[in-house]
């Protein structure tokens, strides 16, 4: 058997790790020992603390900011079909506590011990989305795994987002097995969704929404409700579906209200959907104009910030679209706001509305808080996995 690639660290650069937190980042990196140069991107190597102690196992991509991502606290372990098989069986055990049908996020990267890596499972299909070199590297192990725990139809690889081009690697959709449909069918609080899992956003569904979602429909029988960023219509079908008297739905991509509008006949709540194809800080402006009037707002954007010196302009953006929502309520009105940013924190959100309610004379409650959902498990060590936030809010226009 051939020697351990080693990669040693700075005195006192073992902390992070020794406190559960995975990552370990160039500047850690005792360059004098164990030049970065003499790594390729996605090599497995042994970690070793200053003194030289085997601190576990990972990988390498000497092109990362993040350029070691630990796995194993075992040095000896290999990477092999029986790795992944053992973790992937222990994430699956969770899903299948939390729900009674295989519609979930089954890899949720370093909270499942599988950093770089994220497995959304519709049925009998997997979609996969790889980030991270080393990962890259082992998805024939993967793939070997998924087929004797799970033994899928099909496995379609997700590999188009940007942070692939910082690891150095190339971008694209392709099968890893079988033939993937280019959509399938979920259920979601007795919503039927159609769903393109080769061209949608992400891996195609947003699981993370799920008990957010739930909450919503409380709220909106015999209401009329704006869906902003409304993408296949997950919140706004089930709002219909659950007595809103009307629904509007505003997307900037024609595409996604194309599907919307499928998904509104596959439930039999067309007559209830109009659709708006436009910005949406532009199409918020123009109601408010048109002096429309909302009794429920959602709010459920992309990331507005993606990295850490994009939080001025982020928090802006934010700020500028819950003002504009606001206004288009009824004096009782209720608003649902959320946000993906990880680097957006829970406090930073809760400043905004309050800032929003306040130019606006409103009395703003608080009335539930959402999370992402428990197939989308946080690691204590890593805050960047805590990083869906959202307020259901009541929103009180008083009279003069």
């Amino acid at each position: 058997m051939p020697s351990p690639i080693i990669i040693r660290l700075k005195k006192h650069e073992d902390r992070r790790l020794r406190n559960g937190n995975p990552w370990i980042y160039s500047n850690e990196v005792d360059v004098a020992h164990t030049p970065l140069s003499a790594f390729t991107p996605g090599q497995a190597v042994v970690i070793e603390n200053h003194e030289g102690r085997a601190l576990g196992a990972g990988y390498i991509n000497p092109h990362s900011l993040i350029c070691v991502r630990l796995l194993s606290r075992d040095p000896t372990v290999q990477f092999d079909k029986d790795f992944f098989s053992q973790r992937i069986q222990n994430a699956l055990k969770l899903r299948e506590r939390l729900f009674s049908a295989p519609f979930y996020r089954l890899v949720f990267g370093e909270s499942d011990g599988l950093p770089g890596l994220v497995i959304d499972r519709y049925g009998d299909v997997l979609v996969l989305q790889i980030t991270a070199a080393g990962m890259d590297k082992l998805k024939d192990e993967i793939r070997a795994a998924l087929l004797e725990l799970l033994q899928p139809k099909a496995i379609l690889m997700r590999n188009d987002v940007p942070v692939r081009e910082i690891e150095k690697l190339t971008c694209a959709v392709e099968p890893l097995y079988g033939e993937p449909p280019q959509k399938i069918e979920l259920s979601e609080n007795n919503a039927r969704f159609s769903v393109p899992i080769w061209s949608g956003q992400k891996t195609g569904w947003f699981y993370d929404q799920r008990t957010n979602r739930a909450s919503l429909l409380k709220y909106v029988k015999g209401k009329r409700v704006l869906d902003v960023f409304c993408y296949l219509g997950a919140w706004s079908i089930q709002a219909a579906l659950h007595g809103a008297s009307e629904v509007q739905c505003v997307d900037s991509s024609a595409q996604a209200l194309e599907w919307l509008q499928e998904n509104a006949t596959l439930n039999n709540v067309q007559d209830k959907i109009k659709l708006l194809n436009e910005d949406a800080f532009k199409a918020l402006v123009r109601l408010h104009e048109a002096q429309e009037k909302f009794d429920v707002i959602i709010l459920d954007p992309p990331a507005f910030v993606k990295k850490r010196k994009d939080f001025k302009e982020g928090f802006n953006a934010y700020r500028r679209l819950n003002e504009l929502a606001m206004r288009l309520l009824t004096t009782d009105g209720i608003l649902i706001s959320a946000s993906c940013s990880m680097h957006l924190q829970r406090d930073d959100l809760r400043d905004v509305l309050s800032a929003a309610a306040c130019r606006y004379d409103r009395t703003l409650q608080i009335i539930e808080q959402g999370h992402q959902a428990p197939d989308h498990p946080i690691h204590p060590a890593i805050p960047e996995t805590d990083y869906l936030k959202a307020f259901v809010t009541r929103v009180v226009i008083h009279p003069l």
